[in-house]
């Protein structure tokens, strides 16, 4: 096999695979130790006729397609890593004529990964983002950290708002109840927002045992047709009141919540653990400013197969999401009223710019001979073993060689952008 680079326009590339007649010679043997079993020819028994007589009853190219396709898939990927060709879709081929006792050439035609020639990626201007921390954000997040540990007492007046009920209910329109609109005992967040607009303030004010017929309309746009915009009554009855009760902040508070032993301490350690996430995100937007500069200064062509295959792990991943929330897409679309077309042309712009972010810092990398190390993998599988609460090795089984792959690259690709981020100037 010999493989020949032929052209590139943009993204584009055209190269051959030529193969000798002794290649193909071996590669019809080869088939026809394989599916000699098949062919039944009379005065031998299945699977022991010669070769040439089953040529002669079904014709001399009876091996030919399947030996050619083994003879390509064998040998495509070869000539992919010997002409260093990137593919990102499927390949175009032709083939020269294919007789008996002679070779053959193919010429492949496919779209390869973008290549690029980044400038100004050293010494990139970006304005200093200032990390700081406050005497408010430490007593917000204390204060919220109060709330997160506050626990629902029950009280014996009317209802208010922020409120923890268990209320029945029974929703009907014209007089008829419709389905879904009924429960019994429901526990219910005054405030939260979770029923149709107006239905939990209208519960403000009801005692426990207190009943009364709340009424509402559904919106205009709502995922039910049958009730979007009708005049529904709910007849409610309240059974039971909760409000939040808050623990007071004190040296207890903090033994109770954390290994501090003064509420001071606690403060202190607040702090720390704020600055050093004020500091991270700093960097974080600083980083994000380098690489808006470096799409800034470059363009790319993107071939669209990329771009398409992009919108289509985007809405996967969306979809994915959706369904976590007892939806999907298709219930998406319906209540936003638009079709997959419109949404994919929404997704593209986004689609194009990762895409552009991930050549032009994977370029980067390559041109500074930037890689993952064993060391810097076995850095990322143990952060993993402590996120996930598992060993090492089993993070390492459960990845498998793809995916360890793909983790090498985003390695590599944060190598860049830190890369970037210190040679740039910071003011």
């Amino acid at each position: 096999m010999k493989s020949t680079f032929i052209s590139r326009e943009k993204n584009e590339v055209k190269f051959s695979i030529e193969f000798s007649p002794e290649e193909f010679e071996q590669a019809i043997i080869a088939q026809y130790q394989i599916n000699k079993g098949k062919f039944a020819i009379d005065g031998f028994r299945k699977g022991k006729a010669p070769r040439k007589l089953i040529e002669t009853h079904y014709g001399e190219d009876i091996f030919f397609e399947d030996a050619i396709n083994e003879m390509f898939s064998a040998n495509y990927t070869k000539a992919l890593d010997e002409l260093e060709i990137n593919i990102v879709d499927r390949p175009s081929i032709e083939f020269t004529e294919i007789a008996k006792g002679k070779g053959f050439t193919v010429t492949v035609e496919v779209t390869v990964y973008p290549q690029v020639e980044v400038k100004d990626y050293k010494g990139i201007k970006i304005d200093k983002v200032t990390a700081v921390v406050s005497d408010e954000d430490v007593q917000a997040e204390i204060e919220a950290l109060q709330k997160r540990n506050a626990r629902m007492v029950l009280v014996e007046r009317a209802v208010q708002d922020g409120d923890m009920i268990l209320v029945d209910y029974e929703g009907s329109v014209d007089g008829v109840n419709f389905e879904g609109g009924t429960a019994e005992r429901y526990s219910l967040k005054i405030g939260s927002n979770t029923f149709i607009p107006g239905f939990e303030e209208q519960l403000i004010g009801v005692e426990t045992g207190g009943e009364k017929d709340v009424k509402v309309t559904f919106p205009e746009e709502y995922h039910t047709e049958d009730l979007a915009g009708k005049e529904a009554i709910f007849k409610c009855k309240v059974h039971e009141i909760k409000e939040e009760e808050l623990p007071e902040l004190n040296d207890d508070f903090a033994k109770d919540v954390s290994e501090c032993e003064t509420l001071e301490a606690l403060k202190n350690e607040t702090r720390q653990t704020l600055e050093k996430a004020a500091v991270e995100k700093a960097e974080s937007q600083m980083k994000n400013s380098t690489i808006e500069k470096i799409l800034d200064a470059n363009e790319v062509d993107i071939p669209d197969v990329m771009v398409e295959d992009e919108i289509d792990n985007m809405m996967q991943e969306f979809d994915q999401q959706l369904q976590y929330q007892g939806f999907d897409l298709q219930k998406y679309f319906e209540y936003l009223q638009k079709d997959e077309k419109e949404f994919r042309d929404e997704l593209r712009p986004d689609a194009y710019k990762k895409l552009k972010t991930r050549v032009l810092i994977s370029a980067i990398a390559d041109l500074e001979k930037l890689e993952a190390d064993q060391a810097d993998l076995d850095e990322e599988l143990e952060l993993m073993s402590q996120q996930y609460k598992m060993e090492v090795d089993k993070i390492r089984e459960m990845l498998g060689t793809e995916n360890l792959s793909f983790l090498n690259k985003d390695i590599k690709m944060r190598k860049a952008v830190d890369f970037m981020y210190k040679n740039a100037e910071i003011k």
